[in-house]
């Protein structure tokens, strides 16, 4: 019986914390950074200056979103559409309804915060799978890093849906 006390004490001393591997002299100079292009407003712009119109463009090609007023970018993200077999359509669309939070009736109820829903079923929002974000991932719709669908959808509802059109292209 000593001998199997021995053995747990010395198993469960192996494995506790005081044998971690001590903290790196680099700190964290070497890990990946949590903040990516995606993650980001590329040229951002203040909303409370933009007053005209908006024109957000979706490149199916390059996966890549760009928001423009009055001729300069004001935004420009990665996005995920359609991946093989769930298309996304092509064309210029007026938003036709917003929802700050939507749930999906028909991908099992998969959250759609800051929805900006152009054609049907078909919306632009966020997402939580920013790791596939320019790249084809989606089953047709245009998503975003969560962070970009809420300054997407803001700007949207400062200016107006009549005041912004939506083309989806492909380059």
């Amino acid at each position: 019986m000593l001998r199997v006390i021995l053995l747990v004490a010395v198993f469960l001393g192996l494995t506790s914390s005081a044998l971690a591997a001590p903290p790196s002299l680099f700190g964290d100079l070497f890990k990946k950074s949590s903040v990516t292009r995606a993650s980001l407003s590329l040229t951002p712009v203040r909303t409370r200056e933009v007053t005209g119109p908006i024109q957000i463009t979706v490149d199916i090609t390059t996966q890549e979103m760009t928001v423009a007023s009055d001729g300069r970018t004001i935004y420009t993200f990665d996005v995920s559409t359609g991946r093989k077999g769930y298309g996304t359509p092509t064309g210029s669309f007026k938003p036709i309804r917003m929802h700050k939070m939507w749930y999906s009736s028909k991908y099992e109820n998969a959250p759609m915060p800051h929805s900006i829903f152009f054609y049907g079923g078909y919306a632009i929002h966020g997402t939580t799978d920013i790791a596939n974000l320019g790249q084809v991932a989606s089953h047709g719709c245009v998503r975003l890093h969560p962070d970009n669908a809420e300054l997407l959808f803001d700007l949207v509802n400062k200016i107006g849906m009549k005041n912004t059109k939506i083309s989806l292209i492909r380059s």
